[in-house]
């Protein structure tokens, strides 16, 4: 199956601290499947290392207090969109982010407290039908 990834999954170091978050399995999974890396913030035109974002209601900002909304929707339309190029059906997100995280997210206090919700990534392509799994899901895949 074609599967997008999150880019830092597959050792990107495109983290807001330039760092990645490499999954052991990824031989595995790639073996298995045609992977496809996305990242949504690079895609929306933040750079790398940048400032850690949360979402905050409506909007996403980061630690110091920038609304960095738009760049993160541009991100998540950019993915949505190879999602359809590419008749992808289902992804590997980053859990918690306010880009890939499906089911939980960081809450906007930066006091790593996780609250019910999508990142905007996640939600743009579950309103595709993509089926998102987040990292710890990785079995489901294999």
């Amino acid at each position: 199956m074609k599967l997008l990834v999150s880019a830092c999954l597959m050792g990107v170091g495109c983290r807001y601290d330039g760092k990645s978050n490499e999954l052991p399995q990824l031989e595995a999974l790639m073996k298995k499947h045609t992977c496809i890396p996305v990242c949504a913030e690079i895609f929306g035109g933040l750079p790398t290392p940048r400032v850690p974002a949360e979402i905050a209601g409506d909007r996403v900002v980061n630690r110091e207090g920038r609304d960095v909304t738009a760049e993160f929707t541009r991100g998540a339309a950019e993915v949505a969109r190879l999602a359809q190029m590419t008749g992808c059906t289902a992804a590997l997100l980053k859990e918690r982010s306010p880009s890939c995280g499906s089911g939980q997210v960081y809450d906007g206090t930066f006091s790593k407290t996780l609250v019910e919700g999508d990142g905007l990534t996640a939600k743009a392509l579950k309103e595709l039908g993509v089926t998102v799994y987040g990292e710890s899901q990785i079995k489901e895949l294999l």
